[in-house]
């Protein structure tokens, strides 16, 4: 999620690409702050969670076959796996975050992806103890941790299932899911066709 300041309208910026784990039951919370701060990052696909854990980003723009045949084979051999998001807390740049519990499954999958990618190693190397978790606000003026706790009122604590993994694009006005795998096996799962939008 990307907070605008007011008056600091942004441009088109180019488009990124990056591999999560959707979480469909923070879907309505986190799809609301997007529509907040960003309206124009808001997705109209409707295979598309804005609520999601970071698997690896960015990742690569134009994958090749090859490239999607190993997120394939890194998906199937990864089983599907339940986390409990109760723990809101932010990190010293002000990103206020829900920690999956346990968060092991979700480390180990980043390191497998970073090690089949070593050219897309996690956050470019801004963090080198990248924390799983999942986005939701971030401190200013009006938000703090006890806020967002309390705008989240009972929808955590939440007991998820990650079952899948997404390649996602982002850019503005065209967030959409290019691909996407199921945990455990059973190849490449179809996407819905969004109006205008040839899905590759």
């Amino acid at each position: 999620m990307t907070q605008r300041e007011p008056g600091n309208e942004r441009g088109h910026e180019p488009g990124h690409a990056v591999l999560v784990v959707p979480v469909p039951e923070l879907e309505p919370f986190v799809r609301g702050r997007w529509e907040h701060y960003d309206p124009a990052m808001v997705s109209t696909d409707p295979a598309f969670t804005h609520a999601h854990v970071t698997a690896l980003a960015p990742y690569l723009t134009e994958p090749t076959p090859a490239d999607l045949a190993l997120l394939a084979e890194i998906a199937a051999g990864t089983e599907p796996f339940d986390y409990l998001l109760d723990d809101v807390a932010a990190f010293p740049d002000g990103i206020v975050h829900l920690r999956p519990e346990p968060a092991a499954p979700f480390a180990a999958l980043t390191a497998r992806l970073w090690e089949a990618f070593p050219q897309c190693p996690p956050y470019a190397g801004r963090f080198p103890h990248s924390v799983p978790h999942l986005t939701l606000d971030l401190v200013c003026a009006e938000v703090s941790i006890d806020s967002t706790r309390a705008l989240l009122g009972d929808t955590v604590p939440v007991r998820c299932r990650a079952d899948r993994l997404e390649l996602h694009w982002y850019e503005t006005g065209n967030c959409h899911v290019r691909h996407r795998w199921p945990l455990g096996g059973g190849g490449t799962e179809p996407l819905p066709v969004r109006q205008g939008m040839q899905v590759s």
